[in-house]
């Protein structure tokens, strides 16, 4: 892990860090548009080939749908610790993602003229969740929660089957425990396909949201012309702000936590303190020799963790905000007043004591956050995805006549008589009544 004064990050490392994560397809664009065209005309068929292609697991059609009682199974293959620790955070999620909702509202914009907007749920959502050898229950919670929060009836997801065609138990229940429609074993291009143009088996839907490979990201891209897409999400990150005031094995130990999610994470430590620099470093190499993705996080670290010694707090926001980092943890003397400075992240965690964990798994904000500096422009996943919003006026007559003269003025400048006379008509036939 390099150790940079603020002048030497900015000649060697700042261009590389503002391009990262940004995936490259276009070697694997011909081989997912195979993919994709197969799953649309030859259905089940194709996602039961690339299944035993890629996944090496034989299935048929009617094994592709997880059945209750699998689902019920899952809950006697987990504790009952593990179990309350998927409700709670379930419930959190739940409660931080109603808040975002506007069901209605109106307002008078002039005499006789009422506007208001009403939000109403997509219909579908499939969410895709990475399987395989690992297992991600806290997306499934992630993904599903906030649309169902929103309204959406049907909700769906694909994960790819493990060995001998199970799917992960904890991913089972967490599924239960969002109100998941149905769970298909089918990872991958082909199930991003499939809940884009359906099968036999798995259904269509209107978005299709949640993380994967380089092959599902490409996939999502593709299909995007048809259904609706997230963000395609890189490779994890985390930038810290400290000053002199910041906990050397707190900071570390969050650092080490994105790193330990591949090894192209990035993990940045932007300080005043040439101290805390100094000995944050000691604590990741110390903290390291004891985690057990320590290959994963020696790659990631030697390759793309970096702690900055900056001038000021000042520089260290300005830098934050040009990098918009997915994860941004503040520990300084007063991490609210450098919040109030902040123009791009994913998600935030102030002090000591706000883990960058507990948005991952528990505190019910969502960790489907913007990669690669898009939090400049998108906004993590929140429950207002799952919706849509439609305008309405209703008009009195006293209201028509407030809005008349602006909007004849208007239509005939722009040389749209049939829309001035839409106006002007009804004046006209209320003088004849």
């Amino acid at each position: 892990m390099r150790i940079l004064k603020v002048q030497e990050f900015k000649k060697e490392v700042l261009n590389e860090v503002l391009n990262r994560g940004k995936q490259e397809i276009s070697s694997i664009e011909s081989s997912v548009k195979t993919i994709i065209n197969d799953v649309r005309e030859q259905s089940d068929k194709a996602l039961l080939r690339y299944t035993e292609k890629f996944d090496k697991v034989r299935l048929s059609a009617s094994e592709l749908k997880v059945d209750e009682g699998e689902i019920k199974e899952a809950y006697k293959r987990l504790e009952k610790s593990q179990i309350a620790a998927l409700r709670k955070a379930a419930d959190n999620i739940a409660a931080f993602h109603k808040k975002q909702l506007r069901a209605k509202w109106t307002m008078q914009i002039a005499d006789g003229v009422t506007l208001g907007q009403v939000t109403r749920p997509i219909a579908s959502v499939g969410v895709y969740v990475p399987g395989g050898k690992a297992a991600y229950p806290s997306s499934v919670l992630m993904c599903a929660i906030p649309a169902k929060v929103a309204g959406v009836e049907q909700i769906v997801v694909c994960s790819p089957p493990g060995k001998g065609g199970d799917v992960n138990p904890a991913l089972l229940v967490a599924a239960d425990i969002a109100g998941v429609g149905a769970v298909y074993r089918v990872g991958g291009a082909q199930a991003i396909a499939a809940m884009a143009y359906g099968t036999g088996t798995v259904p269509r839907v209107d978005k299709i949201v949640g993380p994967g490979n380089v092959f599902v990201t490409a996939a999502k891209l593709e299909v995007s012309k048809d259904v609706a897409i997230d963000n395609p999400a890189g490779p994890s990150e985390v930038l810290v702000i400290a000053d002199e005031t910041g906990n050397a094995s707190f900071i570390a130990s969050d650092l080490l936590a994105q790193a330990e999610h591949d090894p192209q994470a990035w993990a940045i430590l932007l300080t005043t303190s040439e101290t805390l620099a100094s000995d944050v470093k000691d604590e990741v190499y110390m903290q390291m020799k004891n985690l057990s993705r320590t290959e994963i996080i020696q790659s990631s670290i030697q390759k793309r963790g970096l702690i900055v010694i900056v001038d000021n707090t000042e520089e260290a926001i300005d830098y934050s905000n040009m990098i918009a980092p997915e994860h941004l943890q503040i520990q300084t003397k007063n991490p609210n007043e450098v919040l109030s400075r902040i123009q791009n992240a994913g998600a935030i965690f102030l002090d000591k004591y706000s883990p960058v964990a507990f948005g991952d798994y528990s505190s019910g904000l969502n960790h489907v956050l913007p990669t690669a500096g898009y939090a400049k422009i998108y906004s993590g996943l929140s429950s207002l995805d799952f919706v849509k919003t439609m305008n309405f006026i209703q008009c009195s007559r006293e209201g028509y006549r407030n809005l008349k003269e602006t909007t004849v003025a208007i239509a005939e400048m722009e040389g749209f008589d049939a829309h001035a006379k839409s106006v002007t008509i009804r004046e006209e036939k209320n003088n004849e009544d």
